[in-house]
């Protein structure tokens, strides 16, 4: 009876202590809604020489999260810059004409996005410091990603005690194959007969790259890496040749002095020196004005009374079929309504579709695709590509009026593949569980994972994949106006770079969002006489607090992503397997910098 005294109050105590917590978390929302409420148009005041200061250690995002607290993070609870990509190159393109913005301040060390992001706003800089405006780097370390960025400043500074981490790019795929043996399941695979370059599935059956694939990682590593060290060396006047030794010798890896040396960097600063430079930058006698991404986004308002708009629509993450959280990634029934709504309205002369993903479901992709063909017989439908528009992401693409992408976009990747896994061994063998069936007809249990499939079942999703990839590559035909055999030869699920897909066919000119843009209001004849909005519009605040809250999936990738750090991406990987049951038209790998 104790027992049972000490378990209930237990369970009691907890509840209570639930209870509490509930009640505290809404007085503090309440009381938040309660301020903003008296002030629903906060906004920032410039001072006289400030800096824009922008501090780019987190995964940038295509679009600024609508948050009314600003930087506040609820997680944490601590306040820390989440700035979009488009805010972002909308307050470097402000900051050029604000008498109040004397110069940007870069406060780097490392960056956790994809090359193509940061390669818009390296661009977006280069534009920023024609107005004769000072870009300043600093960081305690730099990072290769962060010192791409940093090298475009006028002067760059380093910590003495710091390094510049310059190594060369490298790409490590995880394989799952001696790991499913030792489990006892097996991994059904279906590929095209001409997918030989689609290596998502590799890792299931091989224990190291195919020759094949090989080939395509060391063509595009070489692209990608071959863009960073040119515009390293086109800013610091260093050769391409001397960067490259640099890498293999890790000769500025812990040594700040050669850094120095070599010309990487301009300085070696502690911070109270940095600021005294900057203070002598701005003008300040005092301490240094610095507004934050954030903060400076809301300092100015566009002005824009046009009724034609031209609607940038997201299309961010990996695609799934049916309907989702649209932060969680593409998912067909949302995106298809957000397309739809935008054709159908009056006031939306042009679209452009910004596309950032990796690929997904094939069936999905063509839901997808369909909408847009609708959308292009109505009025323009340009493509802007960002970090991915590879396999669906490609897919969706590929019949756009006219495609932009960065030179370090990975795209491409045309190709289809299928994984059914049969769990059968690891049931059976290994943790003794049998299975028995009662059926109607002959393939009534088509797809379960306690049993291999039948080389019926077998030759019938080999003839989806070949009529899916046949789809695949013809609808790239009719986009791009290229001969169907032709795109089979540069498709198979080969995944190429911006830079080289210009040349064959599958973009069309090299350029960001906002060139995208520019070429829309061309193509629809509007002239100067446009303004910009953006697509999905994004659900109240709170309405996506709530759905955090109470999603637990978004919580535990939160978390696993903070705490795993650069080795989440092998996590997401393990992820992906559950991703890719079915017939799918996604890139093979992802690919990250550092």
């Amino acid at each position: 009876m104790k027992f049972y005294k000490i378990v209930l109050g237990a369970f009691l105590g907890t509840l209570i202590a639930l209870v509490i917590n509930f009640f505290i978390k809404v007085g503090v929302v309440s009381s938040m809604i309660s301020s903003l409420s008296k002030d629903t148009e906060t906004s920032t005041t410039v001072k006289p020489n400030s800096v824009l200061y922008m501090k780019l250690d987190y995964d940038i995002a295509d679009r600024t999260a609508d948050n009314p607290f600003g930087s506040l993070n609820f997680q944490s609870m601590e306040s820390k810059d989440g700035t979009g990509l488009n805010d972002i190159l909308r307050n470097i393109e402000h900051a050029k004409t604000d008498p109040n913005i004397k110069g940007i301040y870069l406060e780097l060390s490392s960056i956790p996005t994809s090359t193509a992001t940061i390669q818009e706003i390296r661009s977006k800089l280069i534009e920023f410091k024609d107005s004769g405006k000072f870009v300043v780097a600093y960081g305690e370390n730099y990072g290769q990603s962060a010192y791409y960025l940093a090298s475009v400043a006028d002067k760059i500074y380093l910590n003495p005690e710091g390094m510049v981490d310059l190594h060369g790019m490298a790409s490590q795929i995880m394989f799952y194959k001696h790991l499913f043996e030792k489990l006892g399941v097996e991994m059904q695979i279906v590929r095209g007969p001409n997918n030989r370059f689609k290596s998502a599935v590799e890792p299931y059956f091989l224990d190291k790259m195919s020759e094949a694939n090989r080939e395509q990682m060391d063509k595009l590593l070489g692209s990608v890496w071959g863009e960073i060290l040119t515009a390293i060396s086109q800013s610091r006047n260093i050769s391409v040749e001397q960067l490259n030794q640099i890498a293999d010798n890790l000769e500025t890896m812990f040594d700040a002095q050669k850094a120095k040396e070599y010309g990487l960097v301009d300085a070696l600063y502690f911070k109270d020196q940095l600021l005294e430079e900057m203070k002598g930058l701005t003008g300040s006698n005092k301490s240094v004005n610095a507004v934050m991404n954030a903060n400076y986004a809301k300092s100015y308002k566009a002005k824009n009374s046009s009724k034609n708009e031209i609607a940038v629509i997201y299309a961010s993450g990996q695609i799934f079929d049916g309907k989702g959280m649209e932060e969680q990634g593409i998912y067909s029934d949302n995106l298809s309504k957000t397309i739809r709504e935008a054709r159908q309205d009056d006031n939306v002369k042009a679209i452009v579709l910004r596309v950032n993903s990796p690929g997904g479901s094939a069936a999905a992709s063509a839901i997808i695709g369909h909408e847009l063909d609708l959308a292009k017989e109505t009025k323009p439908v340009i493509v802007s590509m960002g970090n991915y528009a590879a396999s669906g992401g490609y897919w969706i693409s590929a019949k756009g009026d006219y495609i932009f992408a960065d030179p370090t976009t990975l795209t491409g990747s045309i190709g289809v593949f299928g994984t059914f896994p049969n769990a059968k061994g690891f049931l059976n063998d290994k943790i003794g569980l049998t299975f028995d069936v009662a059926k109607t007809n002959e393939n009534a249990d088509f797809g379960s994972i306690t049993q291999p499939l039948t080389e019926f079942q077998h030759n019938k999703l080999q003839e989806m994949v070949v009529k899916t990839y046949d789809d695949f590559t013809k609808r790239v035909a009719e986009g791009r106006g290229l001969r169907q055999t032709y795109v089979d030869s540069i498709g198979q699920g080969r995944v190429w770079a911006g830079i080289d897909a210009i040349g064959l066919g599958l973009v069309d000119q090299l350029g960001d969002m906002e060139d995208a843009i520019a070429y829309a209001a061309e193509k629809a004849s509007l002239g100067s006489d446009y303004k910009i909005t953006e697509w999905p519009k994004q659900k109240d605040f709170f309405t996506r607090l709530m759905e955090s809250v109470n999603n637990s999936d978004d919580k535990l990738d939160a978390a696993m992503k903070q705490k795993l750090g650069v080795y989440y991406n092998y996590y997401q990987g393990l992820e992906n397997l559950n991703n890719n049951t079915g017939i799918q038209a996604r890139m093979p790998f992802d690919l990250v910098i550092e």
